[in-house]
């Protein structure tokens, strides 16, 4: 089977890989359909993820089909199902308390362990679910990068008029934006790209957007930290209001906080790393069955999988929202 894969970062090819011929009594083959191309995917290419190892089959947002079935695979064969891609114990003290996402014996598909942009890929049926028949392809390869979201949200209180600042309009942002205005949340979006502005408002009525030096001190009860970046955090305690939340989707690396301003406006912080699986997936299911929810401006481009080096340059650049590879298209 083909599948791309990572020698060393910015090392990406397309290879042949064994088709795994036996299966462990509880694993499933999945048969891809899609696969979007994350940030930490871009962050793996380039070499920016200190955890990550070399080579590696990149990719961990997919959907796809299930062909072939262990012993003790839950799921039948032509099951639809969308894939977990942090691995958890079951067994840790974070496990057991229902904090899979922090698991100490956590591994990462396409980041320390190989992922699934390949035709085929084998994974324990513990870490599929299940994709209801009326959601799109489209719409069930975002029910992974969905749910960062949807458990950082939980986090705080947000309803009707609950003013919020989201800043960073790539994926995660726009699934906050999306997220947020289901909610009934007064929105105001902030990027440094103007296109990425614009956008925002033209597919959410009511939103709105500023740069991040028009934007006032003090305004929001709640704000989202999404673009991942030192500057974005500091301006984040500027902006909430005394007494708010701000939760920290974004992986900046560092940042120098203001510690006297933190206390002295009494704001809380949340860190939010990734989610719970199945429980946030199902969740993300949930809001996306809805007609009223909103993530059609999310995804920016869709690519056959044989233009991987395009999605990929285009995934780099920044420009876009989500980037899709389309494992349907014959190589």
């Amino acid at each position: 089977m083909l599948g791309l894969y990572l020698k060393n970062p910015s090392e990406l090819e397309l290879r042949e890989y064994p088709t795994a011929s036996t299966l462990k009594e509880d694993e499933v083959k999945i048969k891809l359909i899609h696969a979007g191309i994350c940030g930490s995917d871009v962050g793996v290419y380039k070499g920016k993820i200190p955890h990550a190892t070399y080579p590696v089959c990149p990719g961990h947002e997919l959907v796809g089909t299930i062909i072939e079935s262990g012993e003790k695979g839950s799921y039948e064969i032509g099951t639809r199902v969308v894939v977990g891609p942090n691995t958890f114990c079951d067994e840790c003290d974070y496990c057991l308390k229902g904090q899979k996402n922090i698991c100490i014996n956590k591994g990462s598909l396409g980041v320390n362990m190989d992922g699934g942009f390949a035709e085929e890929f084998v994974i324990s049926s513990k870490f599929v679910m299940p994709v209801p028949d009326h959601l799109t392809d489209e719409q069930a390869v975002l029910i992974e990068p969905f749910s960062v979201i949807v458990h950082a949200l939980e986090k705080v209180n947000i309803t009707q008029g609950t003013t919020v600042a989201i800043i960073g309009c790539g994926t995660e942002g726009m699934l906050a934006i999306s997220l947020a205005h289901y909610l009934g949340a007064d929105i105001t979006a902030i990027d440094i790209n103007e296109e990425k502005l614009a956008k925002a408002e033209h597919h959410f009525t009511g939103l709105k957007s500023l740069l991040p030096n028009n934007v006032s001190e003090n305004a929001f009860e709640v704000v989202i930290e999404a673009a991942g970046v030192g500057s974005a955090v500091i301006q984040a305690i500027d902006i909430v209001k005394p007494g708010g939340d701000l939760v920290l989707v974004g992986m900046a690396p560092e940042a120098n906080l203001p510690i006297v301003r933190i206390v002295r406006k009494e704001i809380t912080i949340h860190g939010s790393i990734i989610y719970n699986f199945p429980t946030d997936f199902e969740k993300s299911v949930e809001f996306l069955s809805q007609k009223s929810f909103n993530a059609e401006p999310v995804i920016s481009k869709i690519f056959p999988f044989k233009e991987y080096a395009q999605a990929y340059k285009d995934a780099v650049s920044g420009k876009y929202g989500k980037i899709i590879l389309n494992f349907k298209e014959e190589l």
